[in-house]
């Protein structure tokens, strides 16, 4: 992505800052911290999430927290006093204030010296390039209350999730469409960045019980609307006008399916307004990965179970939360929250065994007990119900890199990668296309792929000792140096131990290499 901003382009692919066509050096620290800032331009960023996401989650002082945001408004022309382009929110974080355009990097006229990583080479299609594609954007509130705030991510969130089980259609993935939260969105830069031929835009109008949502799908080449509709219900009936919509959305996209399908896509409403509610807020920091977040959103999912004790995708949630307590070592007590992980998914699939989330979950649950090749069948099944499920043909990806599957890995990790190309695990992604090219001996390809995860806002001290043994294995010693200091700053615990407990390899020819790569850089 290339974030424009006064007279700065911030370009998060290539990894550079630029005033006016000329290239500003930054430490990598302050980097990832502007890079924050700006990817959330649409939200207020605590001390803890910059402390989490910077600095590791390591113990540092407010001190240096302060130090960093001086020196990113040192190097945008900014001041405490002014705050023109980060603001200080006393008491509670930091907000990027300056307008902010998304574009593509295709859009870019930029030249250097450097060559761009080269582009993936072709991905394989998901789904017939006849199938239509659309993005289903975060709706705007009119007559904003507290209580129902959720609401404006929840309707579409939960069209996404319904509409994907629909094999005809191409659904691109929340993680990817939710970063267009401006209330001015630019199609194109939709158009381009997600290859989504329709966007689906809403607005949700609350005045006390009352509520309308007006929904708008357009033609994202053209900018016509193809069809719109004003919804107006009661608070209470809300998921009465989501099914309405779904039906519509499916209607107005393809006249000839019978009108069924919505049904058959629909998911199991919860029965109570207030953990619908609750679900909403959770995913809102669930996906933010960082310890911090993972809590709120946690304390949110068990709100939803314990107010609808049959909302199954809300127990699936809460064990997505367990699972990344437990990957990235938050808790102290992992073994008790391996097992929460696999009772809240096999919960979850006890109350609905046809969503593809909460068999999602269930086959990461192996992942953490060493054996991620037991997931595939929970994860194929995922696939079945929801051919556009991005995370699912991700997690079938990393499956088969642990097992020594290289080209049958990139397949996946690209069919996850067309679904989402926006997607706040991208790192994960391109570092898991890193592995599998290891696997089949391209090191040159891998070291590109691992740099580009290394780099990319969000990854954590794994993804580079991931790019730690590729460049080992290349005989770059100088980037796999670099990478490895990286690493030992982030985590001074990090270990080879610690990594394969990470990612348990069962092809051991993989294992043996990886392992003799980084214990040769020093690890």
């Amino acid at each position: 992505m290339r974030f424009v901003f006064a007279e700065f382009e911030l370009d998060t692919r290539r990894g550079d800052l630029r005033r006016d066509g000329q290239e500003l050096n930054l430490e990598p620290r302050v980097y990832a911290l502007l890079c924050l800032l700006v990817e959330n331009h649409d939200r207020l960023v605590s001390r803890d999430e910059i402390v989490e996401k910077v600095w590791d989650g390591r113990v540092i002082s407010d001190s240096a927290v302060s130090t960093g945001i001086k020196f990113v408004r040192k190097v945008l022309g900014d001041s405490g006093t002014a705050q023109k382009f980060v603001k200080t929110i006393h008491g509670r974080g930091f907000r990027f204030v300056s307008p902010v355009r998304i574009g593509s990097t295709a859009e870019a006229n930029i030249t250097s010296d450097e060559p761009l990583i080269s582009d993936p080479p072709e991905r394989p299609a998901v789904a017939d390039d006849k199938k239509p594609s659309v993005a289903i954007l975060p709706f705007g509130i009119v007559g904003f209350t507290e209580t129902y705030s959720a609401i404006g991510d929840a309707i579409p969130t939960e069209l996404i999730s319904s509409l994907s089980r629909l094999r005809w259609l191409r659904v691109i993935a929340r993680g990817s469409t939710f970063r267009f939260r401006s209330k001015d969105v630019d199609l194109d830069v939709v158009r381009t960045a997600l290859g989504a031929a329709y966007c689906l835009t809403g607005i949700v109008e609350i005045f006390g019980k009352n509520l309308a949502v007006v929904v708008e799908l357009i033609d994202s080449g053209t900018h016509d609307v193809v069809w719109s509709d004003r919804f107006p219900t009661s608070i209470d009936d809300i998921h009465e006008v989501r099914s309405r919509i779904v039906t519509e959305v499916i209607a107005a996209l393809e006249l000839h399916i019978p009108l069924n399908e919505a049904n058959k896509a629909r998911l199991t409403s919860p029965e109570s307004l207030d953990a619908w509610s609750e679900f909403h807020i959770g995913l809102q920091h669930m996906y933010r990965f960082n310890r911090t977040d993972n809590e709120v959103a946690a304390m949110h999912f068990e709100r939803a179970t314990t107010v609808d004790p049959r909302f199954a995708r809300a127990f699936a949630a809460r064990s997505f939360t367990s699972f990344q307590r437990a990957f990235m070592k938050y808790s102290a007590d992992i073994e008790q929250e391996k097992l929460n992980a696999r009772r809240f998914a096999e919960k979850s699939l006890e109350i609905d065994p046809y969503d593809p989330f909460g068999n999602f979950n269930l086959a990461r649950t192996h992942w953490l007990e060493g054996n991620p090749e037991n997931g595939v069948s929970s994860l194929e099944r995922a696939l079945q119900i929801n051919p556009n499920f991005a995370q699912g043909h991700y997690a079938l990806g990393w499956t088969d890199v642990m097992a020594g599957r290289g080209e049958k890995a990139r397949a996946c990790v690209d069919a996850g990668i067309l679904l989402s190309p926006l997607d706040p695990l991208m790192y994960a992604m391109q570092a898991a296309r890193g592995f599998s090219l290891i696997i089949d001996g391209d090191y040159q390809a891998a070291a590109e792929w691992a740099e580009r995860a290394a780099r990319a806002p969000g990854a954590h001290f794994l993804i580079g000792a991931i790019a730690v043994a590729a460049h080992q294995l290349n005989g770059d010693l100088t980037k796999s140096a670099y990478w490895l200091e990286n690493v030992r700053t982030r985590r001074s615990d990090a270990s080879i131990e610690h990594f394969f407990t990470a990612f348990p390899f069962s092809d051991e020819h993989s294992r043996e290499s990886i392992a003799r790569a980084l214990a040769d850089a020093g690890m």
